[in-house]
């Protein structure tokens, strides 16, 4: 029997036929044959195999006991799942090959790659967490994700997948596992240590056996090979009450994963399924503060919210029946196990958001503006089209028709990522401005706090606070009436501390449950008279790390959004940069930084042009002006009722940047060559290039080519009129 290696028959770590060894043994033919067959690997086995990281290519040169190893890095897979099974087949990979590049780093070059590795490893331990844990056979950590699984349907669809890939390295894999065993498991920690399993014993032999059976308590999975060896290996875990069968453990829409009996419960472990909606998978958790062993489960069936699933003796001797609710106070934030830093970018489908001043996943941001300038209009935009699974809701103190709108748009509009409606993702929390204003603060917090329960599902939730003025204000009639002393404008001495205290409860976080969560806030001010120097306004600026600032004479002008690029700011933007250059374009951040240059060199021109008009400007001048003119109004303004415009894909944004710059450089060439800068605008380029937002759909994004093309040839055409 093979010893266990840290490879994979899905991985791409190739290696010279008998040059190397690991555990004193030749290993390489597996991966050889992998290599010269790769073509014929089945896309669906392939897309779930190499995923995440597109496994290191291992070389080795042979020099006696001498090797060199050289590592090169391939491409991200942008599409790829990001499971905690990938990641752990991944992290294998890329330790053994820092291990044999450790032994042998004679030179700075091979020393700098194993840096690289090492930066990647800790990475991905940090994206693992608790999943890289030490007793993965077992699976006594009670934090993993365990559900009700049919072992022996997994073995099927596993030896399924298996099958092609092994048949290309011309390893036969016979499957034996009888349906109807059902336990409580880790599914894709199961998954992952089979497949190591079976990866090991195809290295080792030309026959593999998978086959599960039940001994006793025990579900047994048993890896044998044709090759020389004494024992084959075996996976053995435990039944759930006494391995009793479960086919129908989501009839009805509920679906009880009853936890083992004698098992150790914590705090967030999931002890039940609801499909709350088509979109939203309700898991229903132990409460944080919860942690015991368990004496009694209800069997799979339908239960009521108040029904008690599962009984616990505390570490105390007493007993506590868990059911599908909790009880949490509303100002306490929900533990957690970690907090990460900002690395993913909230997608909002706004190109003035996602590109020039982005939020993170987990990140607040602020939106102050005055009467009419868009904050409710642009929170709906977000509310719509954002990438989170689940959307908060929270009208705090504003009119009731804007909840009303909400309530009718969202339930007409599909959200493009599920199909589904997107009211079966929004939860709307109202308090009208009709409304006590004590219960304004009641609806923050709430909101907030349900907000943190979904996070600890799993979920990436966002919450539209609109407006925390009307919570500031609430505050200071409260304060009045209990006579406090006052502070500035009459608000509390205490309103930094409360606001404070509201945005730091954001974040991208380890959940107690194992999982990953985000909660990101994203909240309303309404400054009297557009006022930004007002207590609650720059209280907030402390506060966020994203300011949305919306300027009255843009939505007079009626520039939606009606953000302002030179009062608005991002600090995720060197943080969300590595993400950018991965999943949109190496050259996207360069982009961006082009645009706000000419942008802000517009700002200083127009101080000139406001005094002695732009005629005096020379040609080179006037084309920041143009250019700036058709980046308003071509990029940065945005039209919510058009089908295309309304939410713009990243890849779409990049390609409607590049085409702005690929013109300004055309120009800008022309006008060295002495062209006037009124023969460039009679061409009529800049118009055309204004409408890309309208006439390239969202889904047919190789027409910006065409655009290019039209650019050379406006070029080609002004030399040769002015030649």
């Amino acid at each position: 029997m093979a010893e266990r290696l840290r490879a994979f028959p899905g991985a791409r770590a190739l290696a010279k036929r008998g040059e190397v060894c690991y555990n004193g043994r030749n290993n390489s033919t597996l991966f050889d044959k992998i290599r010269h067959k790769r073509k014929r690997f089945p896309g669906e086995a392939g897309g779930n195999l190499h995923s995440i990281i597109q496994t290191q290519r291992l070389c080795a040169a042979g020099r006696g006991k001498e090797a060199v190893y050289r590592m090169e890095r391939q491409e991200l897979d942008q599409g790829a799942a990001r499971t905690a099974a990938e990641l752990r087949m991944q992290l294998a990979q890329i330790t053994a090959a820092s291990q044999l590049l450790e032994r042998t780093a004679r030179d700075e070059k091979s020393r700098s790659y194993l840096a690289a590795m090492n930066q990647g490893i800790c990475r991905m331990l940090r994206i693992v967490g608790r999943l890289e844990i030490t007793g993965r056979l077992g699976g006594k950590d009670p934090r993993l994700e365990r559900a009700p699984a049919d072992l022996g349907r997994l073995t099927q669809e596993l030896g399924e997948r298996l099958a092609g890939l092994l048949e290309c390295a011309e390893v036969k894999l016979e499957v034996s596992a009888p349906e109807g065993l059902w336990a409580w498991v880790d599914v894709e920690l199961i998954r992952q240590v089979l497949m190591e399993l079976v990866a090991n014993a195809a290295a080792a032999g030309r026959r593999v056996r998978l086959s599960l059976e039940r001994l006793g308590e025990n579900a047994v999975f048993t890896v044998e090979d044709d090759g020389p060896g004494v024992e084959p290996e075996r996976l053995h875990y435990l039944f759930d009450s006494g391995g009793q069968t479960a086919p129908d453990w989501r009839r009805g829409g509920v679906g009880i994963a009853v936890a083992r009996k004698a098992a150790q419960l914590h705090g967030g472990t999931v002890i039940a399924e609801v499909q709350e909606t088509q979109a939203i998978l309700h898991k229903c958790m132990a409460p944080p503060d919860v942690e015991g062993t368990v004496v009694s489960v209800v069997p799979d069936g339908e239960y009521t919210i108040s029904d008690v699933l599962v009984t616990l003796e505390l570490p105390d001797g007493s007993r506590k029946e868990l059911t599908m609710t909790q009880r949490w106070p509303i100002r306490v934030p929900r533990p957690v196990s970690q907090r990460f830093p900002a690395s993913v970018p909230l997608v909002t489908g706004q190109r003035i958001l996602d590109t020039m001043f982005p939020i993170a996943k987990g990140g607040t941001a602020a939106i102050p503006g005055g009467f009419g300038t868009g904050k409710t209009m642009t929170q709906h935009q977000i509310a719509k089209w954002a990438d989170a699974d689940i959307i908060i809701y929270i009208g705090c103190g504003e009119r009731g028709n804007e909840m009303t709108q909400v309530l009718e748009e969202f339930s007409e509009l599909v959200d493009p990522k599920s199909g589904n409606p997107l009211m079966d993702r929004t939860t709307l929390i109202a308090n009208t401005s009709n409304m006590p204003v004590a219960a304004r603060e009641a609806s923050i917090y709430t909101g907030l706090t349900l907000a943190e329960y979904y996070r600890d599902m799993g979920y990436d939730v966002a919450i539209m606070a609109d407006s925390t003025s009307r919570w500031a204000e609430a505050l200071r009639e409260l304060s009045g009436r209990l006579e406090e002393m006052p502070a500035e404008e009459g608000f509390p001495a205490y309103l930094a501390s409360r606001l404070s205290a509201f945005y730091e409860r954001a974040g991208l976080m380890l959940n107690l449950n194992g999982t990953e969560g985000s909660v990101s806030i994203i909240g309303a001010v309404s400054p009297q008279g557009g006022d930004f120097s007002e207590p609650v306004t720059q209280n907030t600026k402390r506060f966020v790390r994203c300011f949305w600032g919306l300027d009255k004479s843009l939505a007079y002008a009626r520039h939606f959004p009606a953000i302002h690029w030179l009062t608005s700011y991002s600090e995720y933007t060197s943080d969300l940069a590595p993400w950018y250059k991965d999943h949109v374009s190496k050259d996207f951040m360069d982009c961006r930084n082009r645009i706000m240059v000419l942008l802000n060199q517009e700002c200083s021109l127009m101080e000139i042009v406001k005094l002695i008009g732009s005629d005096v400007l020379p040609d080179d001048q006037k084309l920041v002006l143009e250019i700036a003119r058709v980046i308003r109004l071509g990029f940065l303004q945005q039209n919510a009722f058009h089908p295309d415009d309304t939410c713009v894909p990243m890849e779409k944004q990049m390609k409607m940047m590049q085409i702005i710059l690929y013109l300004y450089d055309k120009a800008r060439a022309l006008i060295a060559l002495n062209m006037p800068m009124s023969v460039l605008k009679s061409e009529n380029i800049f118009e055309r290039v204004i409408a890309i937002k309208y006439d390239v759909p969202n889904s047919q994004l190789e027409d910006f080519e065409g655009y290019r093309e039209e650019i050379d040839a406006f070029y080609e055409r002004v030399l040769e009129k002015n030649a």
